[in-house]
């Protein structure tokens, strides 16, 4: 099982520990690219054939809120990657 495979379990799982990096580690492997924008938390994750993913970058922790996890969850099933 490769790391991206292992990030993929650990997010179906819905923990309450998976931190931002690994989840934009996760969606660069599925060909999203992160688009940091201008200033502020806010980010998107750019896809040329999929709905961009917009979230606010988790800080002062990187922890991903449930809602987030969520979010990504749903929109990997809407796009059939899950």
């Amino acid at each position: 099982m490769g790391k991206h495979d292992k990030l993929l379990a650990k997010l179906k799982s819905r923990p309450k520990d998976f931190p931002f990096q690994e989840i934009a580690t996760l969606l660069i492997g599925f060909g999203y690219v992160l688009n940091q924008g201008g200033s502020g938390s806010r980010v998107k994750f750019e896809h040329e054939r999929f709905a961009p993913i917009f979230m606010h970058k988790p800080h002062p922790s990187p922890l991903l809120k449930p809602y987030q996890i969520d979010q990504v969850l749903d929109v990997l099933k809407q796009e059939g990657l899950l």
